[in-house]
Order: structure tokens, then sequence, then C-alpha cells
């Protein structure tokens, strides 16, 4: 039996599994917000949880150390800037698991893992808003203006 000895393995290789863990905490770094599976959900709390810890100290090793985890200097500027001072009275628990029902196509439990007290408009950070551009003028007609006509007295 396996009670209690080790931790998933998904499927993955451990290179993969790092990568994939590294892509998704800067992921709900900067959106605050991700939807996964469940089991990477269930994964990912422990590790998010134990980064913002690590942010929270805020001296020139633990940044170090952010850097080695991250990878994304992004990442690490917003847990030092942001995260660090919502967080700075909580002891723990800065994260969320909240099951979203099945994917579609296999039948995975699908899971949302956010940010207690989440920013909402971090979601939309990469979301362009969209301008409109002022409609151009209008293509000059070629009809030439009709002119009055002065007659002349002869």
């Amino acid at each position: 039996m396996r009670h209690k000895s080790g931790y998933r393995k998904l499927n993955r290789t451990s290179e993969h599994r790092k990568a994939l863990f590294k892509n998704m905490l800067n992921s709900l770094i900067k959106y605050e917000q991700i939807t996964t599976t469940l089991p990477k959900a269930k994964e990912l709390k422990p590790k998010i949880d134990k980064v913002i810890t690590l942010g929270k100290k805020n001296n020139l090793q633990s940044k170090k150390d952010l850097f080695a985890e991250l990878q994304s200097k992004f990442s690490v500027d917003k847990l030092l800037k942001t995260l660090s001072q919502r967080y700075e009275k909580r002891k723990g628990g800065y994260s969320r698991v909240i099951r979203a029902g099945f994917r579609y196509g296999d039948d995975a439990p699908m899971a949302v893992i956010e940010l207690v007290d989440r920013d909402i408009q971090a979601k939309k950070v990469d979301i362009k808003k969209k301008v409109q551009e002022p409609e151009k003028d209008a293509p000059v007609s070629s009809k030439k203006v009709p002119e009055k006509k002065i007659k002349s007295k002869k």
C-alpha cells in the first residue's frame, strides 16, 4: 500500500513534472486563477503556498531562491511587491482548490485553483482593449461640385 508515500507522479518524468509545475506557478501568480485537472491542482496548492511564504521574507536569499524556482522576473517582482503585502497578516492558506466538473473530451475531473483575496482584474492581463480607431475619412469622390454660373452682361 502507498499510504502517505511520495506525491502524485502524474504519469510524467521528473523533468517534465518540474517544468509543468514551474509553468503552472508562473501562470497562477500572473492570473491569480487557473483551471486545470484536479490532481494537478492538488499538487500545486502546497507549492504556491510555499512560494508565497518565501516571498514574504523579502530578503536577497529569498529573491534568489524564488528566481531559481520560477525563472521569471515578472513573477518574482509580483510576488515580492504585490502578493507579499496582500498576505502579510495571513499565516498560510493563500490558495484554494474548487472542483469544476468534468472535462468534455475525456471526462477528467477539473478544478479551479485561485489565490484567496485575488485581484479580479489580474485575469484580464493579456486581453487587449478594443480601441475603436477613428474612422478614416471617406475618400473624396471624383464628382465635381457644381459651380454657380455668373451671367456676364455684354
